[in-house]
């Protein structure tokens, strides 16, 4: 009499859920017909749309992009940021978004993270890619910066032929500031609000007012342009704020 063993059945492995991917959208310095297609597409297929927001509660990305997302996102992640210089408070509020966001990755959705202007140009993306690209897949798609929107507004060339051209900030010392505008053709100064009369004093001392022009919120629709900074106050502006030195865009 034969003896029949038992058949051993092999359990069925259940395929582990796919992570979600951590998307960086560029979505212009302010005017919404700036996204791209890429972008449009990204943002209305999102499974979560982060974004930061003020004290205030309101997100100038998330604002630009509002016709872009679609009703059915279920899920919105707003992270305030600190509006200061203390870089304690940025990274814990840096380290909190990745942490949040990490949740929804590891649960399978994607992440479109809303970056005003470029994602990678002074983008707060570039601070959460640090911290998640190690686990998560991660993926940009660059936007139009406040740079090319202010020289397009404003018809002013950013550099020909073999002329230099060199991005500062305002929290650069006046006499980088000096040594800049001294060497380089064009010179774009950006995040110019608290440290205005500053700058106005070493394009002053640069020889180099005749080249500026200055703008605030550059396609949104309380944007402003000076052409002649010698009518400029000398006091603090708004953080949405640049300088544009450009000698091809000098005026007589």
């Amino acid at each position: 009499m034969s003896e029949h063993l038992p058949v051993t059945q092999t359990p069925t492995l259940l395929p582990a859920q796919a992570k979600g991917i951590f998307y960086g959208v560029g979505v212009g310095p302010g005017d919404p017909e700036l996204l791209t297609l890429k972008a449009h597409r990204l943002i209305a297929q999102a499974d979560v749309i982060a974004f930061l927001e003020n004290a205030d509660g309101h997100s100038q990305a998330a604002e630009i992009a509002a016709a872009s997302m679609s009703a059915s996102i279920a899920l919105r992640l707003a992270i305030y940021m600190p509006m200061n210089r203390d870089r304690a408070l940025a990274n814990a509020a840096y380290d909190d978004a990745a942490q949040r966001i990490s949740e929804q990755l590891r649960a399978g959705r994607n992440v479109v993270f809303l970056c005003e202007g470029d994602p990678l140009f002074f983008g707060s993306f570039a601070y959460l890619m640090a911290r998640l690209a190690e686990e998560f897949h991660c993926e940009v798609v660059p936007g139009i910066s406040s740079i090319n929107a202010a020289a397009a507004r404003s018809k002013t060339p950013l550099a020909m032929l073999a002329e230099s051209f060199a991005v500062l900030s305002g929290r650069h010392a006046p006499d980088e500031l000096r040594a800049a505008l001294g060497r380089h053709d064009t010179v774009v100064i950006l995040k110019a609000g608290q440290a205005r009369p500053q700058i106005l004093a070493a394009l002053s001392e640069a020889g180099r007012q005749a080249d500026a022009r200055y703008l605030e919120f550059v396609g949104r629709p309380n944007e402003r342009i000076v052409e002649d900074v010698r009518q400029l106050e000398a006091v603090q502006g708004p953080y949405f704020s640049l300088f544009l030195v450009s000698r091809s865009g000098a005026r007589a």
